[in-house]
C-alpha cells in the first residue's frame, strides 16, 4: 500500500510541476482527457450549480442545511461572492486536509504554491469581470482535480461499478427492485486507472457464460444488473441480474432478479439463485456466507399495489443452504457488513403508525438475532429528517455510517448523510450530518423526483467518498466527493447511469461473530423456540404513569399480508393496518424482569400489562427470535447508551426456568372481534340497546363487511392508530411512539361504559378482559387476510402465512 501511495503523490508532483508555468502565467492548459468525457462541460455545470446556491443562500432551507452540514466548507458562506470564491475556498480546505499526510510533502507544497498564485490572480480580478474570473475558476477546478486524485486513500488502480438504467414503474421505494420493472441495458464495468488521464473501461463478463443451471452456456446479455458486491480478498464479485423478459406484475424466472458470482481470477460465472422470486443485494459475510434480500418468505406490502415483501436471507457461497434471517413483516434493503461484523441494513418499520416515517438504519448479528435500531425509528415530524436511509455502509476506522437520504415514494437516490449513533436520538437530526448540503432531503424538503442527485456512496474515510452523482438525478456518473464540498468526476457514460463504485482491491475483513450458542432451555425443544430475557421493564427512556404496576407481558404476532391490494380485506377501521394474533401472556416479576420461551419465525411486538390485564405501554415496532437464540432487552424502550448499574443483582426472572406463554381467551388467536367481543355484547348489551333504540350492538352484517356493533363502537368508542400516510400528524392517535397509559383500553371512550355506572352493567373478569384486549389490539375486526366473510360470521379462519 505504501508504494502505491508514493506513486500517487509522485505523479501528482510531476503533473503539478508541468502545469506550474502555465498557471502562473494565466494560460489555459488543455483539459485532461477522461474516457472521452468533457471535463470543461462538467466544470461549467458545477459553476452553474454554485451560482444557483449563491442566489438561494439566504433561504430558510439553505440556512437549515448549513446548520446540519458535516463540514461548513461544503456550504455557501457569507463572504462567498461567486463560484470562484467557493471553489478557491474548498480547494484550499482539501489541500490543508491532505497536507499533514507527511508523504509527498514536495508535491503538496507545489500544489500550495499554485493555489496561492491563483489566489493572487483571483484577488486582482473583480467579480464584475465574469470572463476573467471564470478563466481562473477553471484553473482552480483543474488544480483541485490533481490534488484530489493524489489523495493517498486512492491506493487502488481498478474500480468496479455497474451500468444500469433506472427502473420504471416506481411509486414506492420497493418497486425499483422488482425484476419486471427493470429496463434492459447495462453491465458490470471495471475501470483501469480510474484516476489517470485516460481510464480504460472493460466488461469483466465479456466472453463469459454461466457454468450450470437453467442458464448454462448463456451469456448475461440484454438484461439488467443490480447491487454488485466484492469479496474481502478482492477476487470475487457477487451481483444480481434479471433477463428483463417479464411483463408488468409478472414473477417468473425470466422476470426476476437472481444472484450470480463471478470469480475474477478464473473467470467462472455461477448462478447462485433461481426461481420466480426476486433475489438481490448480495452481501458477503466475514465467515464466507452471503446475505441476500429475497421475496422467498412471502407476503405483500400493506400500503402499495401488488408488492411482494422482501427481507433478508442467508446462503452459502455456492448458493446452497438458503435460510431466512429476518422474519419482519415488510420490506428490508441493502445489507452490508459493519466494522464490528454485524449486518447493517434498512428496514421499513410501521406497526400501527405512519407508513412514511420509519425506514432507517437497523443492525443485527450475522445469525439474524437481536435486530434493533439505535437511530431514526421514531421521528417526531416527517419534515425534519430523511424519510429513508438507504445504501448504508460503515465508514472505515469509524463508528459512523454513510447513507443516502432518499424518498419514500421514489428511488434509492437523494442526498448523502453521515449517521453517528453514539449520540442521543432526538427524533430529528441530532445523529445525522449532511455530507452534501447542496442536495435537499427528498420528499422531506421537496419533490423526490427533483432531488435524486447522489447515490451508492462508498466511504474511504469520514471525509472522502466515491459516489454516484447527477445534478438532474437522471444519468449518474462516478465521482470522488469530499466533506468540503468538492466533487470530481471519475467516469460518466452519456447513455446510461453508472452506480455502485467499489475499489477493486482486497480490504480488511471484519471480525467473524460466531453464532450464539443454543440456549439450554430450548435445546431439547429443537428449532421451534428461542428465549426472550427482559431485565427490567421499568428501565425506560420515558416516564411510566404513577399507578403503573406491570405484572405481565402480552405477546402479539404481526401477520404477513397474504393479499396484494391495500385494505383488501379491511382489517379494521384503521387504514392499512396489520392483521395480528395474540400469542398470550407471560409473568413479569416484582423487579420488572421477564424470562420466557417464544416460538421462532414470528414477527411480534410486546405490551406491558397491569394487574387487570390492561396495556400500560405498547411497542410500535417489531422483533423476532431465531431458533435456540436469546433476545435480551434491558428495558421497555431502554436507554440506548447506558447499561444496568454495576453490581446489579441477577434479575428474579433469570433465576428460574423461562416461562411458557399462556394463551389468552378464545377469540384472541386466531384474532376475531366476532368471537372475542360480540359474545360479551350479546349477553350484556344488545337487548337493552335494542329496547332503548340506542347504538345497534348486534352482529348484523354491514356493507363494509363488518358488523353493526363493530361499526358503531370502533371509530367513536375504540382506540386505534391509523397507519395511513400523514397519520403522524393526526392528534393523539398519531405520532410514532405510544404514550404510556394513553392508548388502548386506558384511553378508549368505551372503557367508561364497562362499569355499573352505565345502567348497572356487571361484566365478569373474563368479559372485561375480552373487551380491553380488543381495545389494546388497535380495535381490529379481522385476524387474518383470508376469507373475511367467514370471519364476519364468527367462523375460525387461520392465517395462511405466519
Amino acid at each position: 500500500m505504501g508504494m502505491r501511495i508514493s506513486v500517487s503523490v509522485i505523479g501528482l508532483a510531476f503533473l503539478l510541476l508541468a502545469e506550474a508555468a502555465a498557471v502562473g502565467a494565466g494560460q489555459d492548459a488543455a483539459p485532461a482527457a477522461n474516457g472521452g468525457l468533457d471535463l470543461r462541460a462538467e466544470w461549467k455545470s458545477q459553476f452553474n450549480q454554485l451560482a444557483g446556491e449563491l442566489k438561494s443562500r439566504g433561504s430558510a432551507q439553505a440556512q437549515l442545511a448549513a446548520s446540519q452540514a458535516y463540514d461548513p466548507s461544503a456550504t455557501i458562506l457569507a463572504d462567498d461572492r461567486d463560484p470562484l470564491d467557493v471553489v478557491l475556498r474548498r480547494t484550499a480546505a482539501l489541500l490543508a486536509d491532505l497536507g499533514p499526510a507527511g508523504q509527498g510533502r514536495a508535491a503538496l507544497d507545489e500544489a500550495g504554491r499554485q493555489l496561492e498564485a491563483l489566489r493572487t490572480r483571483a484577488a486582482s480580478v473583480a467579480p464584475a469581470d465574469a470572463a476573467g474570473r471564470y478563466d481562473i475558476y477553471e484553473q482552480f477546478c483543474r488544480l483541485r482535480r490533481r490534488i484530489a486524485f493524489g489523495n493517498p486513500l486512492l491506493d487502488f488502480d481498478k474500480l468496479l461499478l455497474v451500468r444500469r438504467h433506472d427502473a420504471g414503474g416506481v411509486i414506492h421505494m420497493c418497486d425499483q427492485y422488482y425484476g419486471f420493472n427493470a429496463r434492459p441495458g447495462g453491465s458490470l464495468l471495471v475501470l483501469d486507472g480510474p484516476f489517470s488521464e485516460s481510464p480504460r473501461a472493460t466488461d469483466p463478463l465479456a466472453g463469459k457464460t454461466v457454468e450450470a443451471g437453467r442458464l448454462a452456456g448463456r451469456a448475461l446479455e440484454g438484461g439488467s444488473f443490480l447491487s454488485p458486491e466484492l469479496s474481502f480478498d478482492g477476487r470475487t464479485v457477487f451481483f444480481a441480474w434479471t433477463a428483463c423478459k417479464g411483463k408488468n406484475l409478472e414473477w417468473s424466472p425470466d422476470a426476476s432478479y437472481h444472484v450470480f458470482r463471478l470469480d475474477l481470477d478464473g473467470g467462472r460465472l455461477t448462478q447462485l439463485t433461481d426461481g420466480p422470486t426476486d433475489d438481490f443485494d448480495p452481501c458477503l459475510l466475514p465467515d464466507g456466507r452471503v446475505v441476500l434480500v429475497s421475496e422467498r418468505r412471502g407476503g405483500y406490502l400493506r400500503c402499495g399495489r401488488h408488492c411482494p415483501t422482501y427481507t433478508m436471507f442467508v446462503m452459502n457461497a455456492d448458493g446452497g443452504g438458503i435460510e431466512c434471517l429476518s422474519f419482519h413483516e415488510t420490506h428490508e434493503w441493502h445489507p452490508s457488513v459493519a466494522n464490528d461484523g454485524r449486518i447493517v441494513y434498512t428496514r421499513w418499520d410501521y406497526v400501527d403508525r405512519d407508513t412514511n416515517v420509519a425506514h432507517h438504519i437497523w443492525l443485527c448479528y450475522p445469525d439474524g438475532r437481536d435486530p434493533r435500531s439505535f437511530h431514526g425509528n421514531y421521528p417526531l415530524l416527517r419534515e425534519t429528517r430523511p424519510w429513508m436511509e438507504m445504501s448504508i455502509r460503515a465508514i472505515p476506522g469509524s463508528s459512523k455510517f454513510v447513507a443516502t437520504a432518499a424518498a419514500h415514494h421514489g428511488h434509492a437516490f437523494g442526498s448523502l448523510v453521515v449517521i453517528d449513533q453514539n449520540g442521543e436520538d432526538d427524533g430529528a437530526m441530532a445523529q445525522v450530518r449532511r455530507l452534501t448540503p447542496d442536495a435537499p432531503l427528498p420528499e422531506a424538503e421537496g419533490p423526490w423526483a427533483k432531488n435524486n442527485a447522489y447515490a451508492t456512496a462508498w466511504p474511504l474515510s469520514e471525509k472522502y467518498y466515491l459516489a454516484a452523482y447527477d445534478p438532474a438525478g437522471k444519468n449518474q456518473g462516478i465521482y470522488l466527493v469530499d466533506c468540503f464540498g468538492n466533487r470530481d468526476l471519475i467516469w460518466r457514460d452519456a447513455s446510461i447511469a453508472c452506480l455502485d463504485p467499489i475499489p477493486l482491491r482486497a480490504r480488511p475483513t471484519p471480525p467473524v461473530i460466531p453464532p450464539q450458542a443454543t440456549a439450554p432451555a430450548v435445546e431439547a425443544a429443537g428449532d421451534g423456540y428461542g428465549i426472550v430475557a427482559l431485565m427490567n421493564v421499568y428501565d425506560s427512556d420515558f416516564a411510566w404513569p404513577a399507578d403503573a404496576k406491570v405484572t405481565h407481558l402480552r405477546i402479539i404476532q404481526v401477520l404477513p399480508k397474504t393479499t396484494a391490494p391495500p385494505n383488501v380485506p379491511r382489517i379494521g377501521v384503521a387504514m392499512q393496518t396489520n392483521a395480528r394474533a395474540v400469542l398470550g401472556t407471560v409473568p413479569v416479576e416484582a423487579d420488572g424482569s421477564c424470562h420466557f420461551r417464544m416460538p421462532t419465525g414470528k414477527c411480534v411486538y410486546f405490551q406491558a400489562l397491569d394487574a387487570n390485564g390492561i396495556a400500560v405501554q405498547s411497542m410500535r415496532s417489531a422483533t423476532y427470535v431465531q431458533p435456540g437464540r436469546v433476545l435480551s432487552c434491558q428495558g421497555c424502550h431502554e436507554p440506548k447508551h447506558s447499561g444496568p448499574p454495576a453490581g446489579s443483582a441477577v434479575p428474579l426472572a433469570m433465576r428460574r426456568a423461562p416461562s411458557e406463554i399462556l394463551p389468552e381467551c378464545e377469540g384472541a388467536n386466531p384474532f376475531s372481534y366476532v368471537r372475542l367481543v360480540q359474545p360479551v355484547l350479546d349477553r350484556n348489551c344488545v337487548d337493552c340497546h335494542r329496547k332503548d333504540k340506542a347504538l345497534d350492538l348486534s352482529s348484523t352484517p354491514t356493507k363494509r363487511g363488518f358488523t353493526a356493533s363493530y361499526e358503531n363502537l370502533a371509530t367513536k368508542y375504540g382506540s386505534f392508530y391509523d397507519v395511513a400516510n400523514g397519520s403522524i400528524k393526526r392528534g393523539p392517535r398519531g405520532g410514532t411512539r405510544s404514550v404510556p397509559g394513553q392508548f388502548g383500553a386506558r384511553a378508549a371512550k368505551l372503557t367508561g361504559y364497562l362499569t355499573e355506572k352505565h345502567y348497572g352493567v356487571k361484566l365478569s373478569a373474563e368479559e372485561l378482559r375480552r373487551i380491553t384486549l380488543w381495545l389494546d389490539c388497535n380495535s381490529e375486526f379481522l385476524g387474518a387476510y383470508e376469507d373475511p366473510q367467514a370471519q364476519a360470521r364468527g367462523e375460525i379462519v387461520k392465517p395462511a402465512l405466519e
